[in-house]
Formats: structure tokens, C-alpha cells, sequence
């Protein structure tokens, strides 16, 4: 009986660790368009390989900043603030 309530333990917490953050609660009628998103991320220097919308409600992309390095940045779609991001060497 332990080991089956420890694995359904570990997968919540495994799932949990994956999941994005959750970035607004604002409907999308407030949220800056996709084109203008993206048009601000490249004038701010960044280069966008795969740019999406996550369950948590963030403007998401995958691609390179200013330094050539890879990134993985979760932003609030309203303001466009940075949220969460993640560098990778």
C-alpha cells in the first residue's frame, strides 16, 4: 500500500517542478497582441527560435539574448515583464 501512494507522491511533485508559471489572470482582451510581443522581444535583442502561450497564461519563448546565449523566458502577456527565465549553457 506505501509504494503505490509514494509514486503518486513523486510524479505530483515531479509534474509540479515541470509546470510554468502561472503569469496573469487577466483576460486575453488585456494581453499585448502576439506580433507586438514579439516585434518588442527582437527590438530588445533577443532572437526567437519558438514563441507560444502557456497554460499559465505567459508568453513563452525559446531562442537566444543579446549574449548569443539560449534562453528559455516565460513573460507576463499584459506588461511584458519578464517572469521567469531560464539561461542554458
Amino acid at each position: 500500500m506505501k509504494t503505490p501512494l509514494l509514486a503518486l507522491a513523486l510524479l505530483t511533485l515531479s509534474t509540479a517542478s515541470l509546470a510554468g508559471p502561472e503569469c496573469t489572470t487577466e483576460p486575453k482582451d488585456k494581453w499585448m497582441p502576439e506580433a507586438s510581443m514579439k516585434q518588442k522581444l527582437e527590438a530588445d535583442g533577443y532572437r526567437i527560435k519558438v514563441f507560444k502561450t502557456t497554460k499559465g497564461n505567459c508568453y513563452e519563448i525559446y531562442g537566444w539574448d543579446k549574449q548569443n546565449q539560449k534562453v528559455e523566458i516565460y513573460f507576463n502577456p499584459v506588461d511584458g515583464k519578464i517572469v521567469k527565465q531560464v539561461s542554458e549553457k
